[in-house]
């Protein structure tokens, strides 16, 4: 009998674990749940009912207006994100690649050193990208943010490549050296199609922290530039007459759904791809 019952699915740790999982997800979900009702309902519904009632009129005029107002730095987000993301990864892959695979004399001081990127606060960069930027002529622009984002996530996607790469035997590399095979047709031939699991670590990472960046957009980018977390803010704060809550959480879930798509779609291989190369270095 005491072993039937503590294989039972329905034994009492089992179901305190179930318990606790399910109120975890119910606090983490409510604030979800309330931006969500809050941006269908009408103006007036919003100020009369509570904040988890259930509207008693569905109506899109929240996200049409959020849209209209934020739907432009929307697209700009998406300018600055994409060949962010894209061009810091793959220069990621290539200093893990050489870092990991090529070493040279002082790669492990330099790669220490590139380490300290990883630990460095926003604020402590402002002022020289602010004057880089300047002397590029890439002030207050699209391009401008794209930089910034790629230089700053270097030092990440180059420590999750070249711990990845690590645990790849060596001999692998030496044998392709032997076939003939260079610098460039090893990583591209031999080393990528192996990293799937990190560049999708690389990718939800840096897609999270760009997309989701509000220092860098508010101080780098300025009028039509900015990306849609200065826009929120600035349609949050600046709101005039009659507080539109509806318009402001519909806006703040058009902000936040990229991410959340990401995470629902590739999440799974966030943190397979961290532990890949874990075995080893």
């Amino acid at each position: 009998m005491t072993s039937l019952s503590a294989k039972s699915p329905f034994s009492l740790s089992r179901l305190a674990i179930y318990a606790t999982l399910l109120t975890a997800c119910a606090v983490y979900l409510i604030p979800l749940i309330v931006m969500l009702l809050t941006s269908f309902k009408t103006p007036e519904d919003v100020l009369t009912g509570n904040l988890l009632s259930w509207p008693e009129l569905f109506t899109g005029i929240g996200w049409s207006k959020a849209w209209d107002s934020v739907g432009g730095f929307f697209w700009n987000s998406v300018k600055i994100t994409i060949p962010a993301v894209t061009i810091s990864t793959l220069l990621g892959a290539l200093n893990g690649y050489v870092l990991a695979m090529w070493r040279f004399r002082g790669s492990q001081l330099f790669f220490g050193l590139l380490l300290f990127g990883c630990f460095l606060p926003f604020q402590v960069v402002l002022l020289p990208a602010s004057f880089t930027l300047g002397q590029l002529g890439l002030a207050n622009t699209t391009s401008g943010l794209v930089l910034i984002h790629v230089v700053y996530g270097l030092a990440f996607t180059t420590l999750f490549f070249r711990n990845y790469y690590v645990s790849i035997p060596d001999a692998l590399v030496r044998a392709a050296r032997l076939d003939g095979a260079g610098f460039f047709t090893i990583f591209g031939r031999i080393m990528l199609p192996m990293s799937v699991p990190i560049i999708m670590v690389c990718l939800i990472w840096q897609f999270t922290q760009i997309w989701n960046d509000f220092l860098f957009g508010v101080v780098f980018a300025s009028g039509d530039t900015q990306p849609i977390t200065v826009a929120l803010n600035n349609l949050v704060n600046t709101s005039t007459g009659a507080k539109e809550y509806n318009v402001d959480m519909a806006a703040a879930m058009i902000a936040g759904l990229p991410t959340l798509v990401v995470y629902i779609l590739a999440g799974k291989y966030f943190l397979r791809g961290l532990t890949a190369g874990a075995v080893k270095g």
